[in-house]
């Protein structure tokens, strides 16, 4: 009788200890959290700056119909410019995120696909096997000279005025969602918000340091 009290004051000590130990992890875990930067898609150099305006390209859908750089901020609707290849295996696994995106934002903005090659009957099969027909695909060369793709998959957001808000990389969800955060906060890039965010605590950090060495 008496081993049997011992052994259940020995388990619920155990599980005294376990809980304690959870709950700090827990914690440590939200601490990790809030000191990680959220990713933000690469931006690579050269091209159309964010800030600037697209030029006026004119483009041609799969389906044979005019499409104009312009057209959009003459409608005062935004542009996410998606660019990729059938053979590219990211691109295929961030279509679903893509037209996610695209739905939840198309009270401002619109969705074109981007990408080039001479084998037209190759993209038009990978538009009807992927389900994207609902949405402007365009073969341009120029308008991935312009934006300077160089990797994929790679996307650009342009806002209602056709000011180019960010362009980048895009591996992930992160990736892209990024972009649209970068034209909330009205930066250029995350990597740019975070970067003026730790000056501003550097600042603050200084002066607060300065202030308890004059007192």
């Amino acid at each position: 009788m008496q081993a049997l009290v011992i052994s259940n004051m020995l388990l619920w000590i155990a599980l005294i200890a376990l809980a304690v130990v959870v709950l700090a992890l827990t914690r440590q875990i939200g601490v990790l959290h809030e000191r990680v930067a959220p990713a933000g898609a690469l931006t690579l150099s050269g091209g159309i700056k964010a800030g600037e305006s697209m030029p006026e390209i004119e483009l041609a859908t799969l389906a044979g119909e005019p499409l104009s750089t312009k057209a959009f901020a003459a409608s005062r609707r935004g542009v996410l410019f998606f660019f990729l290849s059938p053979t590219c295996p990211v691109c295929k696994q961030l279509l679903p995120v893509v037209t996610r995106i695209a739905k939840e934002e198309r009270a401002w903005m619109d969705l074109v696909f981007a990408s080039d090659g001479a084998v037209r009957a190759e993209h038009e099969a990978y538009v009807e096997e992927r389900g994207i027909a609902g949405y402007p695909y365009v073969l341009s060369q120029e308008l991935g000279m312009r934006l300077q793709v160089g990797k994929l998959p790679y996307a650009a957001l342009v806002d209602e005025t056709g000011v180019l808000v960010a362009k980048g990389l895009v591996n992930t969800r992160e990736h892209l969602e990024s972009l649209l955060e970068a034209r909330r906060l009205g930066v250029a890039s995350i990597g740019e918000f975070m970067r003026a965010a730790q000056d501003v605590r550097d600042g603050t950090s200084k002066k607060r340091d300065e202030s308890e060495v004059n007192a």
